[in-house]
């Protein structure tokens, strides 16, 4: 086992590591810019180094001065958490030519994965059924791309082959729009990726975002945990997610998990990562992986009891997985709101001085963030200051303990989304399961504000 890690993250998810370090007997080196210099876990750290200033590409996106900061502090292992540099094979290469274990899959599956085309192709290869589309990149000639939508069918989506955290999506429903929106997509995805590959697929009218969550080490064991419900999204931004999927049969949710497994020990895979789903119709569509942890983890970790960031951590340093598929159990349901420092009706950032601070308690209730009383939230980053997570024996329970979670959280000084969330929770769609993944913006464009 690693006695030193750096944690090259902030926010809630580099106090969420600092605290798995702990639990396993490592000392964590915290990373900060001089934007988080009064974050928790910096307060909290052992060690931590100052890494630049609060611009992102001056300070978590600086490859060097992370790797630097490994270097002088003698640490064995870098955990890149989620963002910033968590899914770049460039970094995780740097890291172990460094001389650094890359806490993550190998800088080849990342590559594999991290290119949407390269992807689809190795899960089509591995039995994984994918969303119908173009084979591999689109071509330059309007005539063929013309023939490929008439082929898959209207409406098409064209995405970018580098995207990513829904960016370089654009919707056609005519042939008329579909040679000027694969110009545009091509453009955007070059400025925002420096990749302007685009490829096209079916676009599905109204399917659920389901995600498998899947954990492998280097003897070539995997597992797969179970699924989550991540459909309550707005602009392709996950708001909510629970786990399991209300309402989708436990043999279908299998059959897909094991062949999510079997893509794993086909691309030799290691450490954690999810594979998203686009659900409809009783059909699975591989629509992309994630080869990191992920934000909404914490819904697994309470209903099947398994530490996933621990888990990473241990299959990093060459352990086996401490248990096998048959001993992995779903129990009770799980809920997650992401809480956000934004308008909960305008949703423009709300950055600044937090004055009350107080976060809910009580049975089956569990919250991550690295917030606290005076904190302030810098302007420079994601708005997201932390998760409240409840777990009950059933999904009516678990709702039930968000509701009263949320009436009893109170953040003053910024505003922050969780009366939003207290409406979510009160919507009877919502409450009787299922929503498709258009259903929340569909539902924000009719809110009485």
């Amino acid at each position: 086992m690693f006695k030193k890690i750096l944690v090259a993250n902030r926010g809630e998810i580099a106090l969420r590591i600092q605290r798995a370090c702990r639990e396993l007997g490592i000392k964590a080196v915290m990373v900060y810019s001089e934007a988080d210099r009064e974050a928790k876990y910096v307060k909290l750290a052992e060690e931590a180094v100052c890494i630049g200033p609060a611009a992102s590409n001056l300070s978590y996106l600086n490859m060097p001065a992370i790797i630097s900061a490994a270097e002088v502090t003698d640490a064995e292992a870098i955990h890149p958490g989620y963002g910033f540099l968590s899914e770049n094979a460039d970094f995780a290469e740097r890291v172990e030519k460094s001389g650094f274990q890359f806490i993550g899959p190998t800088p080849e599956s990342i590559r594999i994965m991290g290119d949407k085309v390269s992807a689809k192709q190795a899960m089509i290869k591995a039995g994984v059924p994918c969303v119908p589309g173009s084979e591999g990149e689109l071509p330059d000639d309007p005539v063929q791309i013309r023939r490929t939508a008439k082929s898959i069918g209207y409406p098409v989506i064209i995405k970018a082959a580098g995207g990513g955290g829904g960016r370089g999506m654009r919707v056609v429903h005519t042939e008329a729009a579909l040679i000027n929106a694969v110009q545009m997509t091509k453009a955007e995805a070059g400025a925002a990726f420096s990749n302007p590959a685009v490829y096209m697929e079916k676009y599905l009218q109204n399917p659920r975002h389901i995600e498998i969550q899947i954990l492998a080490d280097k003897h070539r064991n995997a597992v797969y945990l179970g699924e989550r419900d991540c459909s309550m999204q707005r602009r392709h931004q996950k708001v909510l997610e629970e786990a399991p999927a209300p309402g989708i049969p436990r043999k279908l949710i299998d059959k897909i998990g094991e062949r999510c497994v079997a893509a794993c020990k086909k691309i030799n895979y290691r450490g954690a990562g999810t594979f998203e789903f686009l659900y409809e119709n009783g059909e699975f569509y591989f629509i992309e992986m994630n080869t990191r942890v992920q934000v909404e983890h914490p819904v697994t970790e309470w209903v099947t009891g398994i530490d996933i960031v621990k888990t990473q951590i241990m299959v990093a340093a060459g352990e086996k997985l401490p248990f096998t598929q048959r001993q992995i159990a779903i129990k009770g349901h799980a809920i997650e709101c992401r809480v956000n420092a934004e308008d909960p009706f305008k949703f423009t950032p709300s950055p600044g001085r937090i004055t009350t601070w107080h976060a809910p308690g009580g049975p089956g209730i569990r919250v991550d963030s690295h917030v606290y009383n005076n904190y302030f939230v810098p302007p420079n980053y994601d708005s997201m200051i932390g998760k409240i997570i409840a777990h009950g024996d059933t999904r009516e329970q678990a709702m039930a303990r968000m509701q009263t979670a949320l009436s009893e959280t109170v953040v003053e000084g910024i505003s922050t989304n969780i009366p939003l969330h207290r409406e979510i929770l009160r919507d009877s769609k919502f409450v009787a399961g299922g929503t498709n993944i258009h259903y929340l913006e569909e539902w924000l464009r009719h809110r009485k504000i």
